[in-house]
């Protein structure tokens, strides 16, 4: 497995980060109204919850205290207020309800945008940034991370702002009501907002560490899920399982670390509430012998105080939230801004044919500045000839193809096409006349038309026609239902071969100019190989075509042979030319024949 070196990259988002808040708010841009319909809702419902303790004064005072006269009046005036009461509640709802929905419309919208933008970004970018990236690591920014950010637009923009105009009413109601009492308990505040403040600093440190163990969790994951053939088949399960452990215990402690943390914040506030209600009731309830206050005010009080503690305990979790969205905001947009290092040229060159004639002039390549892996090849490859590149492993084969469909660039050098340089061109216009088939075969849970034609727009004559011509209609017609035969995800109900097959099949039908097999039968049994090489064989016919492979033996037809050794072309001729010459060819065919003998 790679080891990719786990970290969680970027920093720390920060709340008051205007540039992430700005970045946001352009894709909020077209959602405008509606956040101003959902602050005018705000509103409503802050008033309609700042009436009710109002109401509930109103009718103790004015129809349940001593000094309220006439019974009759009184029932009937308590009525009215329970019918005011009942009113407020219905508009703090109705007007609740519509401004959640507006704000989780807006903000799975939103995210809706933001995953698209990403997805697409990620389809752009260069191998060299998914070989130094693990893919756990890219799903989890796909996936947790915008999970994150909707959590912030569900969980805190739906009460941060009504939570925030309720503590500012709350508090200029209390001081209209009673100075003293309000002063008594603002004395409650620095304490409160100081441990806010401290919770808030370790939960995001807590949420930080969580969110940076399930990166390294979902890698892992998805390391194993791919690679769990060979898990299997080598007995690595105990020790795949005994990493999972101590993984996912990790995880566990982290998130143990945050739950005592959060046990204790809670209960911690709930006390500071509590403390403050014992003061109020014992200040306030001694104004209320004294007649400096009405019991109905006391009341009041207390139900401003318990509104006010609520929001005041809620808003360090909504912080801790906001805080974690921003990290993964952050997270995010790095992601988006990380530019591919193969760029189109601002007016790509598009000629009317392609020849197929490649030049590498003193190319050289290394993956990393300390990894060297080509050494200023020298290679011209004419229109219609058929060459074959062969060497050992890591001689740079396949890395030579790699850059002449631009997954890369070189370092150095210049790889020319039909006398243009490749920056010329687009890297999709080069991959539309570049075919590649590779020993790994993508293959959808379709039919065997759509995965041979595969966007293409052929129709099925062109493809039966196709299929025919390089003699592959074998292979289709043996599979039950021929070209209407559905393939299982990932081609299980497929052979090796036969997966091949479809792959060159699907290679041909987009005619590129070009054709390269990159290590195309080293896995397919002998027929077909047979059926392959047969193929092969027609559809190499006036076009340029290379051939990488380790079997020899499906080399002998080309034109000619170039022998790669540590980055450079050490030999080049016919088969015959360099059997001859007796040097490295030579010795590749020897040690191929004898293994083939041994097996």
């Amino acid at each position: 497995m790679h080891n990719f070196g786990y970290f969680e990259e970027g920093r720390i988002g920060r709340v008051s980060d205007a540039r992430l808040w700005r970045r946001l708010l352009r894709y909020c841009r077209r959602h405008f109204m509606g956040l101003g319909a959902a602050v005018l809702l705000s509103l409503l419902v802050t008033a309609a919850t700042l009436a009710m303790p109002k109401i509930m004064q109103l009718a103790i005072d004015n129809c349940m205290t001593a000094s309220s006269d006439g019974t009759v009046l009184r029932v009937n005036n308590l009525f009215h207020y329970g019918q005011a009461y009942i009113m407020a509640i219905g508009i703090a709802f109705c007007a609740g309800f519509i401004q959640v929905v507006l704000l989780e419309y807006i903000g799975q919208s939103v995210m809706h945008r933001i995953r698209n933008d990403l997805y697409s970004h990620l389809l752009g970018l260069d191998l060299a940034f998914f070989h130094s990236h693990p893919a756990g690591r890219l799903v989890t920014r796909l996936t947790n991370d915008i999970q994150n950010m909707h959590e912030m637009f569900t969980s805190v923009m739906v009460t941060l702002f009504n939570d925030i105009l309720k503590l500012v009413g709350i508090l200029v109601l209390l001081y209209l009501f009673n100075m003293r009492l309000a002063m008594v308990m603002t004395l409650f505040l620095p304490l409160s907002l100081i441990i806010t403040l401290v919770f808030s600093r370790l939960a995001r440190d807590r949420f930080r560490a969580i969110r940076s163990q399930l990166a390294v969790l979902n890698s892992f994951l998805q390391e194993i899920v791919s690679a769990v053939t060979v898990l299997q088949l080598f007995g690595r399960q105990r020790k795949s399982l005994l990493k999972f452990k101590e993984l996912n215990r990790e995880y566990l402690q982290r998130t143990l670390l945050q739950i005592r943390l959060f046990g204790t914040f809670l209960p911690l506030t709930e006390f500071m509430g509590a403390l403050a209600m014992a003061v109020i009731l014992w200040y306030g309830g001694g104004q209320v012998i004294k007649n400096r206050l009405t019991l109905g005010e006391l009341v009041a009080f207390f139900s401003y105080m318990r509104l006010f503690f609520q929001p005041m305990r809620e808003l360090s979790q909504k912080y801790s939230i906001v805080q974690s969205a921003m990290a993964s905001a952050e997270r995010i947009f790095q992601l988006l801004d990380t530019p591919s290092s193969i760029n189109s040229p601002q007016r790509p060159f598009i000629p009317a044919v392609i020849r197929g004639d490649i030049v590498f002039s003193s190319v050289s390549f290394g993956y990393s500045k300390d990894e060297q892996v080509l050494d200023n090849v020298d290679l011209h490859i004419r229109p219609g000839e058929t060459v074959a590149l062969v060497g050992s492993s890591g001689a740079g084969k396949s890395t030579l193809m790699s850059l002449l469909v631009r997954f890369y660039d070189p370092s150095r050098g210049t790889i020319f096409l039909d006398g243009h340089q490749l920056s010329e061109f687009s890297p999709e216009f080069l991959r539309e006349q570049i075919g590649i088939v590779l020993q790994d075969v993508l293959i959808e849970p379709d039919t065997v038309f759509a995965n041979i034609s595969l966007d293409t727009g052929q129709n099925r004559a062109f493809v039966n026609t196709l299929l025919h011509q390089t003699g592959m209609d074998f292979f289709v017609n043996r599979l039950p239902r021929g070209l209407d035969t559905r393939i299982g995800e990932g081609g299980h109900n497929l052979s090796a071969g036969e997966k091949q097959l479809l792959a060159f099949a699907r290679v041909l039908c987009r005619d590129p100019a070009v054709l390269i097999l990159d290590e195309a039968t080293s896995s397919v049994d002998t027929e077909s190989e047979n059926l392959l090489e047969e193929a092969v064989r027609a559809g190499f016919s006036d076009r340029t075509s290379l051939i990488i492979a380790h079997r020899l033996s499906t080399v002998r037809r080309a034109d000619r042979v170039v022998v790669m050794a540590r980055g450079r072309v050490v030999e080049q001729g016919s088969h015959e030319q360099l059997m001859e010459k007796n040097g490295l060819y030579a010795d590749l065919v020897h040690l191929d024949w004898r293994d083939r003998n041994n097996s």
